[in-house]
Formats: structure tokens, C-alpha cells, sequence
């Protein structure tokens, strides 16, 4: 889905959203009796906090079992700021019980930092529990001289106060829906599936972690403000550690990262026994419903909401390919027609290539000396020296177990501890992270891929680059490496196209240096052999040197106009490709023996 497709989706899903809390405000005072318009209350006040949950567990995946807590402290102090008559009133209030609830929620999310899955929940949990004790230990303000929460007088009766609650979560919707269309709301995304691909595009997992927190926080907090000006007054009870964990059980099953997640959760955990009660129903009803939810989560693995919200999207994406054929960008050759890498430096048996570009003058694109990789008494590299020259596609080959996803990882950053240097463009970058040395011009792809399904490809594209990029440009891309139609979902695109996707994506970083480990996997021979000849063209079109890992010679050949060969850990190669590919070392020790042609 191109960016003006994308923005008018999102504008036909606004006007149903504010249509559907219009009619809401309208209708309910309206038409339902006071009891069922208080329970209405509670259904949205419970979707505001769901929405708390929709940030830190749909969007990031974090297992964080506190919200309540978060919304308790809201509370505290929108009663506070009541009991000291501060000046501004309720809705001044609300803004600063969320506001107090960050700095509370970024110190709960450094923990996540070093921990993760359900050791941090536990963390979480121990909070609430923390939590849950001191309230116990002490009032709300206002509990002893019952001082209740004077409502603003626009919205005194429920009534009132159930339309102020629909515009607190309509604005808040909003907020996070416009915050999904930045790079920190699609890096969430990314870092939901894998945290080292989000910090090998750039994306600083520690920044990101904590931004979750601290607006899930603010989120729970507003509810917690909105929950007192309900009530008057609030009593430990409310805020008990197992309504978190009962509403994060309901929020993995529903998705509250989209707003209808939100709403059907507020109905459910809040307000579901009631409405049971009143129209008859058997209270196990509501237990069976929760299990037929369980179970369709279990089988579909995602939300309810996020299988509704994916079958919709593959359906349109189904109609765009059955209505449009993909052709390739204009002005984009074949991959038959591309050249290869510098006639010069290709191997004797191989056909006449066009020349390359020259490389440009000035500092290699990557320098690395020295390179030195032990884990414990094994020695995975050993002085390994590597020069990737700029406007050049150099390959790194070798057996496994050779040492070369080591040696991208300790380049990128991935592997600490490492002995020598590593520079890129002449600047020494050994002391940086991982995110640091993307964003400082050097990307990586992985040789397993972990793309969010639920993006698609122009989206994965923009995350990659760091940047919004225009249709014509990501088509571009696409077209380029082979990809399907933008619009596409990674969830239907198979395992081969997402690798290409993957090498796309590094690329449209225009780093200094892309490190692509093993992206023909799940290719061809054809394919593959086409994949070499795009990347050989790189350089030249895209400005990006390639330090490219691959076990197919053909492409080997293809791509690189020089070649560095590692065996156990040491360099026992480096030259022309085809200089390097006819060493009889090299081919005893990579292809087996020396009486293998190459060519």
C-alpha cells in the first residue's frame, strides 16, 4: 500500500471512528436507563487502560503485568491535586496524574532492558504487588475527610462525564494512531519480532523500550484520573495486582493496540459479569467466551483483532494483484541485462562483463584490522584483516563454521569484546552499539529473516531507511531486487522475496556499507544468479559498498570484483575473485579439493 493509499485508508477509518464515538455520545445518554449508562462509564474508562496494554504488550510485545498500578498513581493524584483545590481543575488534572505516572513507568522499563519474555514479567508483577501493598497501607487522598472529585460542570451528571470519557479515548486513539505512522511506532513493530533487527536498521531498542513504558504509562495513568472522577473516591481494590493480570490476559486475546481491540476489552474485563446479570445469562457464559477466544488465539497466533484486521488486508492485497499486472519500474533493466562486477577482476572461464564504475578515491569504506573473536577457550576469528573498498562489492567466503557470521556480528557491533579495529570511512567506530553503527552508515541483514507480518514492504521499507521514502523511490527498490508490489503484507510474500525485502531494505539506508550474510537462501539457481548481478550494480546506482557472505559461487562470481576466504577462523585468501576461486588452498579447503574447475 503506497503512503497516499495508506493516508487515505487511515482517513476512511477516522471518520468511522469519530462517526461511531459521535453516535455513541448521542445515543447512549439517550436511550439507556442511569444504571447501564454508569456501566458505559466503566466499559470506556476500562478501554482507556486497555489502550495502556495496546502500547507496551500489542505494539512491543512486553509482558508487563502493572498497568493497574500505572492507573493507580494517576488516580493518587488527580485526588490530590482535589483535596488541595489546585488550580485548572479536572481536566488539567488528568494531564498531570498520566504525567506522573512516567517517570514511574520509564524505571519499571529499565529492568526490560536486560531482561525479557518471563523473567521481566515477573518483574512487572512484583510491582504490582509492591504496589498493591502500599495502598493498601494508605489512603486515597480524600478517604478520611471523604472529599469526593467534583466532576467539571459540563459534564457533572454521568451522562456528561460518559461523553468527556469517549472524547479522552478518541483523543488518545488519535494520538497513538498518528504515533504509529512515525519510525518509533513501526520500529515497535520490529522489535516486537526481533530486537537485533530493529537495532541493525538504526533503531535504538533501549530508546524505544522505554518511550513504550513511559506512553503506556501516561495512557494507564489518564485512565486511573478518569476512573476517580467516576467514582468521587477510590479504594486499593480498584487497582488490584489481579485486575492487571486478568486484563493483560484479555488483552493478548483481543489486541487493544487497535481501538476496537480497545472497546471489545473494556466491555469484557469490565463490565462483561454485569451485562451477564442483567439480561439473565449464566455467569459461565462469559467463562466460555473467553475460552473460545483463547483457543482462536492459540490456533491463529495472533489477536482477534490482528486476524481480522490481516484477512482484511491480504483481501485487498488479493484484489490490487488480480486487477494489476506488477511490472518493473520503468527505466529499470532485467536482471539478465545488468552487467556484472569489473570485467578485470572476473573469472577466466566467465563471459565478457560490462566494467563497473571505478571505485570511488578517499578512505575504504570499511577497514577492519586485527579482528580477534574468542568465546571462552574457542577462537571463532583470529587476526582477521578485511578492506572493503568504496564503490566496490567484496565477498567473504568459506566453509561452516568458517567464522563469517561472526565476523559480521562483531563488525556490526552484535559481539562484544572483541580484539582490533573496525572503521568505517576512516572513523573508528568499535566503542559504538549496534544501533549507532546502522545509523552511522552500516547496515546488516540476518540469515534468518524476522519481519513483522502485519507491515508491508513499503512500510519494512521506511523502518530499513530511517526516513520516509517516496512511492516512486521504495518501487523502485522493490523492482530493482525482484520484490512483488509494495502494497504487498509480508505475510504474503514468501520466504525468498522477504530476503530480498531484507537486502531492499539495508539498502535503502544508503549506508556506507551493507553486510548481506547469505541472502540467496531460498533462491534459485536463476534467482540466485540474478540476485549477483543486481547486487554488482549497487555501487553504481545506490552508492552503497557491499561486504557480501555467500555460499553460492555462481553468484559469488557474479557480484564481487574481490573475494576474502576464511577457514577456521583465519584469512587464507584475498584478491580478484578469480584469482582467489582458482587458488588450489582455497579450493582444498572450501570446495573439498583442487581439482574442482571454477568457472
Amino acid at each position: 500500500m503506497s503512503l497516499t493509499e495508506r493516508l487515505a485508508t487511515d482517513r476512511r477509518a477516522l471518520v468511522t471512528g469519530l462517526g461511531a464515538a459521535v453516535a455513541a455520545c448521542v445515543l447512549v445518554p439517550a436511550l439507556l436507563p442511569p444504571y447501564w449508562v454508569y456501566l458505559a462509564i466503566t466499559a470506556v474508562v476500562s478501554a482507556v487502560i486497555m489502550q495502556s496494554y495496546g502500547v507496551i504488550v500489542g505494539r512491543v510485545g512486553v509482558m508487563s503485568l502493572c498497568q493497574m498500578s500505572f492507573a493507580s498513581i494517576g488516580a493518587w493524584v488527580v485526588l490530590r491535586l482535589n483535596v488541595a483545590q489546585a488550580p485548572g481543575g479536572f481536566l488539567v488534572w488528568l494531564v498531570l496524574g498520566g504525567l506522573a505516572a512516567v517517570p514511574v513507568g520509564v524505571a519499571i522499563g529499565l529492568p526490560a532492558l536486560r531482561i525479557r519474555g518471563v523473567n521481566l514479567a515477573v518483574v512487572t508483577f512484583g510491582f504490582a504487588v509492591s504496589a498493591d501493598i502500599v495502598l493498601n497501607a494508605n489512603q486515597f487522598p480524600g478517604m478520611s475527610e471523604l472529599k469526593t472529585l467534583e466532576r467539571p460542570a459540563l459534564f457533572e451528571d454521568d451522562g456528561g462525564y460518559f461523553v468527556l470519557v469517549v472524547i479522552v479515548f478518541t483523543v488518545l486513539a488519535l494520538g497513538l494512531a498518528l504515533l504509529n505512522r512515525t519510525r518509533l511506532g513501526m520500529s515497535w513493530a520490529e522489535l516486537r519480532h526481533s530486537e537485533r533487527a530493529a537495532a541493525a536498521h538504526g533503531v535504538s531498542v533501549a530508546r524505544a523500550k522505554l518511550a513504550a513504558f513511559a506512553i503506556s504509562a501516561f495512557v494507564a495513568g489518564v485512565g486511573g484520573g478518569l476512573m476517580a472522577g467516576q467514582f468521587g473516591l477510590v479504594v486499593p481494590g480498584n487497582f488490584a495486582m489481579m485486575q492487571s493480570l486478568a486484563l493483560f490476559a484479555v488483552a493478548v486475546l483481543i489486541g487493544p493496540h487497535n481501538p476496537e481491540g480497545a472497546v471489545m476489552g473494556g466491555v469484557f474485563g469490565a463490565v462483561m459479569a454485569t451485562v451477564l446479570e442483567k439480561l439473565d445469562l449464566p455467569q459461565d457464559l462469559g467463562g466460555m467466551l473467553f475460552g473460545v477466544g483463547a483457543v482462536l488465539a492459540l490456533r491463529s497466533g495472533v489477536s482477534q483483532t490482528d486476524f481480522t484486521r490481516a484477512r482484511k488486508r491480504e483481501r485487498a492485497a488479493r484484489r490490487f494483484l488480480e486487477t494489476h499486472e506488477a511490472r518493473p519500474a520503468a527505466g529499470l533493466p532485467a536482471a539478465e541485462d545488468l552487467p556484472g562486477p569489473p570485467a578485470a577482476s572476473a573469472p577466466a572461464a566467465s563471459a565478457p562483463v560490462a566494467s563497473a564504475p571505478a571505485a570511488a578515491g578517499g578512505e575504504p569504506a570499511l577497514t577492519v584490522r586485527g579482528l580477534t573473536v574468542r568465546y571462552g577457550s574457542v577462537t571463532a576469528l583470529e587476526g582477521v584483516d578485511l578492506t572493503v573498498p568504496r564503490g566496490a562489492v567484496v565477498g567473504l567466503i568459506g566453509p561452516n563454521g568458517a567464522g563469517k557470521s561472526t565476523f559480521i556480528a562483531a563488525v556490526t557491533g552484535f559481539v562484544g569484546g572483541y580484539e582490533g579495529s573496525v572503521a568505517l570511512v576512516g572513523s573508528p567506530i568499535d566503542r559504538l552499539s549496534p544501533s549507532a553503527r546502522a545509523t552511522r552508515g552500516l547496515r546488516r541483514t540476518f540469515q534468518t529473516t524476522t519481519i513483522a507480518p502485519e507491515l508491508t514492504q513499503y512500510e519494512y521499507l521506511t523502518i530499513g531507511a530511517g526516513r520516509r521514502l517516496s512511492t516512486e523511490e521504495a518501487d523502485e527498490l522493490l523492482a530493482f531486487f525482484g520484490c512483488p508490489p509494495g502494497r504487498l503484507p509480508v505475510s504474503m510474500v514468501d520466504a525468498g522475496a522477504r530476503r530480498l525485502l531484507d537486502v531492499a531494505a539495508a539498502v535503502a539506508a544508503r549506508p556506507a556499507v551493507a553486510l548481506l550474510d547469505e541472502p540467496a537462501a531460498g533462491q534459485s539457481a536463476a534467482e540466485s544468479l540474478a540476485l549477483g548481478r543486481r547486487l554488482a550494480q549497487v555501487p553504481a546506482r545506490f552508492g552503497v559498498s557491499v561486504l557480501l557472505v555467500e555460499h553460492d559461487m555462481d553468484l559469488v562470481q557474479a557480484a564481487c570484483s574481490e573475494v576474502t576466504v576464511l577457514d577456521f577462523g583465519h584469512v587464507i585468501a584475498t584478491g580478484p575473485t578469480g584469482e582467489v576461486l582458482a587458488d588450489p588452498t582455497v579450493m582444498a579447503a572450501y570446495l573439498g579439493t583442487a581439482d574442482l574447475p571454477v568457472g
